[in-house]
């Protein structure tokens, strides 16, 4: 269960108040006093609370008022009213005016803490509510890892062997091949499913806020914190945070992460007190690690920390026939919403997606079938819908790990066929594809059977060259 706010005591006798305190802090509740409304407004406005327990009648601004003004800036917080002078008129005109409920005075210990009961379950009631509301547009599923690869179904029995632990988990991979979804089908799968699920991208936040957003801020940290603001990770307080990027966090932000990883405990920034909270995390990055941590970019004992469990998704270009399994998938996700639900992909178009290398992953290919949705005016994909992928050819392709050393002919074979791909891609033709490399069209037929290349979707009616004469 997520850690409670305090509850609020507005009462101008401190007897009242001390008598009170001591009632909630006997069943662990946390809890805060002042003695005026004015002080209440104040507080309020600095820090988040659970409840309100107010006296009617107090110095200056009455309880009513309180409540009234209340009702204005902070509609949704439960107010209890309290009073000696109890009469059935006030009370109606206190629920009325918006109070949760109203006891008289003297009351037993058991009522209030009846009442308080019953606000803490309305809280954790809403906060079930915002989770729910929260996972709509996000429910992530293992079906959603679409692909029959041996790396694919390996990588679903990874994470439905892992998902129910509690395990720290790190994901290496590019950009684009599922990181994001690995994280989340890992929190959906887990005990903790009913709980926050969170991101942070560490890349896309400002290194100076992205300690106070991960570990919350008190009043007065920094030159605009003006009231305390809780982290994302007491949000999460029982649930997942996924923290992508994590290879451009800064270093000082990263040894107050390793100790978090310790024992979930933290400072806000600005503030002394420990806080903590019980928080499973998620990792990921497309960087090289080790690279990182050679460079000193990155400590090592925080790798060891996060790396409890690694996943690799593959890259789309090692995924073999998934290309077609995935550009099917977002036929259908995309087709439906064009007005064009009976769209297939044609043998041409199939042969160009398989040909290509995919440099930006499925992120690339779920793009290029949108695009040849948009496009398409005949009843299935086209070569012509496709993009012609020459730039994206011409794309390096970024490595999450040190490159695997292999024999030099396995070497010059990999680089012939992304050579001969990327000349076929930019020249759609046999002829002109031979004429670039330098080659005969004899000759480039043979290299594409040796590398199982196909010649499908590329021009044949090239007139013979002088380089087809003189070269073999």
């Amino acid at each position: 269960m997520a850690t409670l706010p305090p509850i609020l005591i507005v009462d101008d006798e401190p007897n009242m108040r001390t008598s009170l305190e001591q009632i909630l802090r006997s069943e662990g509740h946390g809890v805060a006093s002042v003695g005026s409304a004015e002080d209440a407004l104040r507080f309020l406005g600095e820090q988040e609370v659970l409840l309100v327990i107010s006296d009617a009648r107090l110095g200056g601004m009455s309880g009513y008022e309180l409540l009234r003004e209340m009702r204005r800036r902070w509609a949704g917080l439960p107010v209890i009213m309290i009073t000696a002078f109890a009469t059935p008129r006030l009370a109606v005109e206190a629920i009325q005016s918006g109070a949760f409920d109203y006891l008289a005075k003297p009351f037993a210990p058991e009522e209030l803490l009846h009442v308080v009961g019953r606000c803490v379950e309305r809280h954790r009631l809403m906060r079930e509510n915002t989770v729910l509301r929260s996972r709509e547009h996000q429910r992530f599923q293992l079906d959603q890892l679409i692909g029959d690869s041996p790396r694919m179904r390996e990588l679903r029995g990874l994470i439905q062997t892992v998902a129910p632990t509690n395990a720290t988990v790190l994901i290496l991979g590019e950009s684009g091949t599922g990181k994001e979804l690995i994280a989340g089908c890992l929190h959906s799968l887990s005990r903790r499913a009913t709980e926050p699920y969170l991101r942070i991208n560490c890349a896309a936040i400002p290194e100076a806020l992205l300690e106070s957003e991960l570990f919350g801020h008190e009043k007065g940290a920094f030159t605009g914190a003006q009231r305390q603001k809780a982290g994302r990770v007491e949000e999460a307080d029982g649930g997942t945070v996924f923290l992508d990027e994590i290879g451009d966090m800064s270093r000082a932000l990263q040894a107050k992460l390793l100790r978090f990883l310790e024992d979930g405990s933290f400072t806000r920034v600005g503030g002394n007190d420990e806080l903590r909270v019980d928080v499973r995390l998620v990792a990921a990055t497309n960087r090289d690690v080790v690279e990182l941590i050679r460079k000193g970019d990155f400590r090592e004992d925080l790798f060891h920390r996060l790396n409890v469990v690694q996943f690799r998704p593959p890259p789309l270009r090692e995924r073999g026939d998934d290309v077609l399994h995935l550009a099917d998938h977002f036929l259908r996700v995309y087709g439906p919403s064009l007005n064009k639900p009976n769209l297939r992909i044609g043998r041409l178009a199939q042969q160009a997606l398989l040909r290509h290398s995919w440099p930006g992953n499925v992120r690339e290919l779920r793009n290029a079938i949108e695009r040849a949705v948009i496009l398409e005016t005949a009843g299935e994909v086209r070569l012509e819908s496709l993009p012609d992928f020459a730039l994206e050819a011409r794309l390096t392709v970024p490595t999450a790990e040190p490159a695997v050393i292999r024999s030099l002919e396995e070497a010059l074979i990999d680089y012939e066929k992304k050579l001969i791909i990327n000349a076929l891609d930019k020249c759609r033709s046999v002829g002109r594809t031979a004429e670039c490399l330098g080659i005969s069209r004899h000759a480039l037929r043979y290299r594409m059977r040796r590398l199982n290349l196909q010649s499908e979707g590329v021009n044949e009616d090239d007139p013979t060259t002088d380089l087809e004469r003189g070269h073999t």
